[in-house]
């Protein structure tokens, strides 16, 4: 029988050491995703080892999930899982990947603020966009004691939000997101609208409640500040603004398409049939354009204005209540012959 001397023993050895080194560097440098495009995975706070790995599992290759699967098993990953929004790219190894999620390497993402009527419509859609549950978001919006925190309280809440798309990350807190719209607040009104506002002699507070009447009455952006205008005549002349979608808001009945006699003595703070002045706050998280409307409002001396009757979302302006009698009798017309309720 043939002996192996200690040189057949070395090559063996080697080979087998190159045999296994090249299975390592196969299973960590195949590309994880299956796929060619980017894919993200969701970490909650809760999310262990073993969830973590089931949630990659559908997403990534046989080769790449192996590798990546000993890698994180192999580790102190499973004390330190980090939650967050993470991008798979394609081509990315199983090393690669790992480093993301033991270094908590996570990607941004964007985030819009939409231009709701209602403080829990904002947080069910945040909380479906954000790691943070809507419940804990609405506990701090409906909260004066939370809200004062940032210099508002239940009422005026809604003018801390500038409806904008925003880089953020997907496991920020309920804390971290108020504090980033806080920043983006100032600096949206630092600066020419700051003083703008402060011409008129309103608060962006102020402003924004204005704005949130006109996002209401009508969708032309071209029409805003006239309107907006007229609105500011009735104030300085301390008349009641007389603004149907307060009416809405204080019913709580978005729907409504007609404002009858007997709900313009709907007992609230936020008809404006019924109080002077701007309402306790804005009836919706006003838009951008709303508030440079008001902010730029036109000069002139309307005081009435009445949807046309040609339903076109454009308004009729009066300068005198008998010419707005005139108006308001034909878009009254309108209604009835479309039978609109």
């Amino acid at each position: 029988m043939k002996k192996f001397d200690s040189r057949t023993y070395l090559y063996v050895a080697a080979a087998g050491l190159a045999l296994i080194l090249g299975l390592a560097a196969f299973y960590v440098l195949t590309p994880v995703s299956r796929t060619d495009t980017t894919q993200y995975l969701y970490i909650d706070d809760d999310d262990t080892q073993d969830s973590v790995l089931m949630r990659l599992r559908p997403m990534s290759s046989t080769a790449g999930m192996a590798g990546l699967s000993s890698l994180l098993r192999h580790s102190s990953y499973s004390d330190n899982v980090r939650s967050g929004r993470y991008a798979i790219e394609p081509g990315e190894g199983a090393i690669t990947v790992f480093r993301k999620l033991k270094n908590g390497q996570q990607a941004s993402m964007n985030l819009t603020i939409p231009e709701v009527r209602t403080m829990d419509r904002l947080a069910g859609i945040l909380g479906r966009k954000l790691m943070v549950d809507s419940a804990a978001i609405a506990a701090v919006l409906y909260s004066d004691e939370a809200c004062r925190r940032y210099g508002y309280d239940t009422c005026t809440v809604a003018a801390l939000f500038v409806p904008n798309t925003y880089d953020v990350y997907w496991n920020m807190s309920v804390e971290g997101l108020m504090q980033r719209m806080v920043k983006e607040h100032e600096h949206f009104w630092q600066g020419d609208r700051e003083a703008k506002a402060a011409t008129l002699q309103l608060t962006p507070v102020e402003v924004c409640t204005l704005a949130s009447i006109i996002d209401e009455e009508t969708a032309n952006n071209q029409e805003k500040p006239m309107i907006a205008g007229m609105y500011l005549n009735r104030l300085k002349s301390d008349m009641p603004l007389q603004a149907d979608p307060t009416i809405k808001f204080a019913l709580k009945q978005f729907a409504l398409k007609r404002i009858w006699q007997k709900l313009l003595q709907t007992d609230s703070p936020y008809n404006t049939y019924k109080n002077t002045g701007l309402p306790p706050g804005p009836i919706k998280i006003a838009s951008i354009r709303g508030i440079d409307a008001v902010l730029n409002a036109v000069s002139h001396d309307y005081l009435y204005m009445c949807a046309k009757e040609d339903f076109s979302g454009t308004h009729n302006f009066a300068r005198t209540y008998q010419e707005h009698l005139q108006n308001a009798a034909r878009y009254t017309k309108a209604l009835n012959e479309r039978g609109i309720k």
